[in-house]
C-alpha cells in the first residue's frame, strides 16, 4: 500500500511540474513513468498474501468483513483489502498464583466460594483454539483479543458458578474430577457460540485454607495411628493365640507323660541320656525283675 501512495504521488508530482516553469520540466517525463512503475509495482505485491501454515487470513475493506477467509499459502487480492490473521492452532491461557507462571504476571489465580462458605484457591490452565470458518464472525463481533476478551471472563466466571456446587475438601479430592468434568461441559457450549473451541482444561492446583489443610492433616494422622494401634493389636492377639497354644501343647506332654509312661521307657530314656553324656563313668543299674544293668559312659 505505501508503495502505491508514493507512486500516485509521483505521477501528480509530475504533472504539476509539467506546468511549471521551472529546469525540472524536462524531467517530469521520467518522473510520471517512475511513478507509474512504482503504482503499479505497489499493485502487485499489494494484491498477493502470503498466509503463514496455522493461520487464516480475513479481510476488511473500508471496515466491512469479508466472511471468505484466505487459507494458508498465497493468496490474490484486492489491493486495497487489509489482511488480518488468526492463529486456528492450539493456543493456552494460563491462570496461575505462583507469579510470571500465568499469562499474566503476580497472582492470577481464581477464587471462589465453596458450598461450605470457604475459600478456595485455583489454578487453571485452558486448552483451545480458533473455529476457522468463524475468524470473520469473531473479528466483527469481538476483535482480535479474544482471549481477554472471551477466555479469560468466561473461564473464571463458570468456574465460580460451578464452585459453589462443592464442598471444599470434596473440591481438592473426591469431587475434583467431577468438578473439572462439569466445566468443561459449561466452558464447552459459550466457547463454541463465540466461534471457539475448547480442547481441555486443566485444573492444576486447589489451594484450600490454611485451617482446613491443618484439620486435614490432623485427620490422616490420627488415621495412620489408628492404623498402626489396629496392627499392633492383631500382633499381640497373634502372640497371645502363639503362647496359648504352646502352653496347651506343654500340658499335653506332661499329661502324656504323668499317665503313659512305663517304668521300661523311663529306663530306655535314661540309659540314653547316660550314654550320650561325654563324661567317663561306670553305672550298675539295678533291675528289679532280672539281673543289673550295667552302663559304660565312656
Amino acid at each position: 500500500m505505501l508503495l502505491i501512495i508514493i507512486g500516485i504521488v509521483a505521477v501528480g508530482l509530475s504533472f504539476a511540474l509539467a506546468n511549471a516553469d521551472s529546469q525540472v520540466r524536462e524531467y517530469t517525463g521520467t518522473i510520471r513513468l517512475i511513478g507509474i512503475l512504482i503504482t503499479l509495482v505497489g499493485l502487485g505485491l499489494s494484491s498477493v498474501k502470503q498466509i503463514e501454515p496455522g493461520d487464516v487470513g480475513v479481510q476488511k475493506l473500508f471496515g466491512k468483513v469479508n466472511s471468505n477467509i484466505l487459507e494458508s499459502g498465497l493468496n490474490v487480492i484486492n489491493p486495497l483489502v487489509e489482511v488480518v490473521t488468526f492463529d486456528v492452532r492450539t493456543q493456552n491461557y494460563t491462570m496461575s498464583g505462583v507469579h510470571d507462571e500465568g499469562d499474566k504476571s503476580g497472582d492470577d489465580a481464581i477464587r471462589v466460594l465453596s458450598a461450605d462458605g470457604l475459600e478456595v484457591i485455583i489454578d487453571l490452565t485452558v486448552l483451545y483454539k480458533v473455529i476457522s470458518r468463524e475468524a470473520p464472525r469473531i473479528l466483527k463481533e469481538i476483535g482480535t483479543d479474544y482471549r481477554n476478551t472471551i477466555v479469560r471472563p468466561i473461564c473464571r466466571t463458570k468456574i465460580r458458578d460451578n464452585a459453589v456446587y462443592y464442598d471444599a475438601v470434596a473440591l481438592y479430592s473426591t469431587k475434583r474430577d467431577e468438578f473439572q468434568t462439569r466445566i468443561f461441559k459449561t466452558i464447552e457450549d459459550d466457547f463454541k457460540s463465540r466461534g471457539l473451541i475448547l480442547e481441555q482444561l486443566l485444573v492444576r492446583n486447589i489451594t484450600l485454607p490454611a485451617s482446613v489443610k491443618a484439620a486435614i492433616e490432623s485427620k490422616i494422622n490420627a488415621e495412620q495411628e489408628a492404623q498402626k494401634m489396629t496392627f499392633v493389636l492383631q500382633k499381640e492377639k497373634q502372640e497371645a493365640e502363639r503362647k496359648r497354644v504352646e502352653a496347651q501343647g506343654i500340658a499335653d506332654y506332661q499329661k502324656i507323660l504323668s499317665t503313659g509312661l512305663s517304668d521300661k521307657q523311663l529306663q530306655y530314656e535314661m540309659i540314653k541320656a547316660i550314654a550320650t553324656s561325654p563324661n567317663a563313668k561306670l553305672i550298675i543299674m539295678d533291675s528289679k525283675k532280672g539281673s543289673p544293668i550295667i552302663v559304660d559312659g565312656k
